[in-house]
């Protein structure tokens, strides 16, 4: 290799550090690779830019509309009204989030699913009588799987696509092509979760009389001018609120605790409270309530009317991660007051200034309006809902699905091709109604496609540099040109990639380097690239190797422990019965 390829191989070792071991966002380090490998013109400026035209990435964008559209119009709500029912053990209810979850996850993107599921998996869970932590792994893995039973399923089967026609030319895979691989491993998948996971998931349930779901701690403040200074507690309304509970008040310094319906409010008072979101928002519509103001943090200006409550989930790349609430000034940071917290399904105790942040806790915020559509285009936080969104147009839900099965139906008897099928889908979806044009927009995850775009860049100069050629004959050697093993190296190098970067970043870093060693030692492409696929999207061992595992992780109140201990066997599972397809199903050699 010429110094060009040695410069390129160095700046991926270099990426890769910062993906995994900083929490520079990943859009930040692929733009920043992007610059530097333009500046210095190892690729020109047209090649360095060739990502942001691929069909694959405008899919993906388009397919983000399509979701919405599906999620806006209460499509979801009414595939889950009808199939959930009244289960009476585990099991039963396994098979009920299974059937409609892999469904919506085989044509839409996962996390708009999981993120609709979970407040409908909540409240179901309570109905009958089962622990959310039963179930809330297995909806996040059950998205996962069925992600992978067609090309729309994920992100990542598009980008691979877009990828592989940009790299090679072909016209790359139809929409169904994954489905022989995707469909037997997800039903094993699904068999797997169906036999062992009642057995392997915790049952937590709460302990307090009131039984909530997920136990809030908050903090408020009496207004020193409003109608509560000097009434009661029993005055105020405060002891006849449902599912919550008052359990002290700081006042000057001092803490007043086992408050009595006597005591009588002082303007400044702290109120803590124990409960759950419905709660706090009763509680907040109470005039002379105002969130508690931090110090050296005045609460937000405007009037609430103006403002939003957003149940968010804290990212491991949140720059507050590791310090304390009021270190972390989320008014001058965010926009947006911390209400409550919740870590691992129960109320952080003590002082909620004090609490340090950790990934995977679930914060209640008010905020400004703009905070939902500006954590769309960074990595902080990811929203499982925003409370005061817009009603869904239920009247167009059947709309939305006969959309979608026409776009589907287009793509699949070659009427259209996938990327003009989706966009024809996005825009039916907002002409028709079912989404707005501003749901549209904020569904638009403008890290994810930069991160994708710039992705394809590291791609392209792996190939043209001669690395992907370099490293797939150190694949070879090790492998001893065996084609089985060629190919179970690459399911476990892009399984362990997708278990510390994003897994659009593993795809496209392995795709030309397994393209290289299928071309160098004769082998037939296609199951190797359908490895390529199916090993990005299985990342189970982590909540922080995908994102809706850590979605899941502080509403199932799960530990890391918990995932390790269903995740680990269910990768090996996958992995194991993927080779097995891919071997029984398509010949290695040309």
């Amino acid at each position: 290799m010429e110094w060009q390829g040695w410069f390129t191989l160095g700046l991926t070792v270099v990426t890769l550090f910062l993906l995994v071991f900083t929490r520079v966002g990943p859009h930040l380090v692929m733009m920043a690779m992007l610059t530097v490998i333009s500046c210095l013109g190892i690729l020109t400026p047209a090649e360095a830019l060739a990502g942001f035209s691929n069909a694959g990435l405008i899919t993906v964008a388009a397919m983000f509309v399509v979701a919405t559209g599906i999620h806006a119009s209460g499509g979801v709500d009414l595939l889950v009204n009808k199939v959930l029912g009244k289960p009476t053990s585990v099991r039963s209810a396994l098979w009920r989030i299974f059937a409609p979850v892999t469904v919506l996850s085989a044509f839409l993107n996962n996390t708009p699913v999981v993120a609709t599921m979970i407040p409908a998996i909540h409240s179901w869970s309570r109905k009958i009588g089962i622990a959310p932590s039963k179930l809330m792994i297995p909806l996040s893995y059950t998205a996962v799987l069925g992600g992978t039973m067609t090309l729309i399923g994920t992100s990542t089967n598009l980008v691979v696509n877009g990828q592989y026609q940009s790299l090679t030319g072909a016209e790359g895979f139809s929409l169904f092509a994954i489905t022989a691989v995707g469909l037997p491993v997800g039903l094993a998948g699904l068999l797997f979760m169906w036999l062992f996971f009642p057995r392997w998931l915790p049952a937590r349930t709460e302990q307090q009389a009131f039984g909530n779901l997920r136990e809030f701690t908050l903090e408020v403040m009496v207004s020193p001018d409003g109608p509560l200074v000097g009434k009661t507690v029993l005055e105020a309304g405060l002891r006849q609120l449902s599912r919550v509970y008052l359990v002290e008040i700081e006042r000057d310094g001092a803490i007043v605790t086992a408050v009595s319906s006597e005591e009588r409010l002082q303007g400044g008072d702290r109120l803590v409270f124990a409960g759950d979101t419905q709660a706090i928002s009763d509680l907040l519509r109470i005039h002379g309530i105002v969130p508690s103001a931090l110090e050296n943090e005045a609460v937000l200006t405007s009037r609430r009317s103006e403002r939003c409550l957003v149940e968010a989930v804290v990212s491991p790349h949140c720059e507050a991660v590791g310090r304390a609430i009021r270190d972390a000034r989320f008014r001058d940071r965010y926009g947006a007051v911390v209400l409550a917290v919740a870590r691992n399904g129960e109320r952080v105790k003590g002082n909620l200034g004090t609490i340090r942040l950790a990934a995977g806790d679930t914060l209640l915020l008010e905020a400004r309006p703009a905070f939902v559509s500006r954590q769309r285009y960074n990595r902080d936080f990811l929203l499982i809902n925003d409370l005061e969104e817009e009603s869904p147009r239920h009247e167009r839900a059947l709309l939305s699905w006969g959309i979608l099965v026409t776009m589907v139906g287009a793509a699949t008897f070659g009427v259209l091709d996938m990327l003009n099928a989706a966009l024809l889908g996005a825009a039916l979806m907002i002409l028709s109604g079912c989404c707005s044009v501003n749901q549209a927009e904020k569904s638009l995850d403008l890290t994810v496609i930069i991160t994708i775009a710039a992705s394809f860049t590291l791609g392209t100069a792996l190939q043209k540099t001669g690395v992907a050629e370099f490293l797939a004959q150190g694949i070879i050697n090790l492998s001893n040109g065996t084609p089985w093993l060629m190919l179970a190296l690459t399911y476990v190098a892009i399984s362990i990639l997708t278990e510390v970067i994003t897994n659009n970043a593993a795809a496209v870093l392995m795709l030309p380097i397994v393209l290289e060693m299928t071309e160098k030692a004769n082998l037939n492409n296609e199951p190797f690239i359908l490895a390529i696929m199916m090993a990005a999207s299985a990342s189970f061992a982590t909540p922080l190797g995908y994102q809706t595992n850590l979605m899941v992780y502080g509403p199932g109140g799960y530990r890391f422990s918990d995932f390790l201990r269903v995740g680990v066997p269910m990768n090996v599972f996958i992995g194991v019965m993927t080779l097995a397809v891919l071997l029984i199903g398509w010949p290695l050699t040309r």
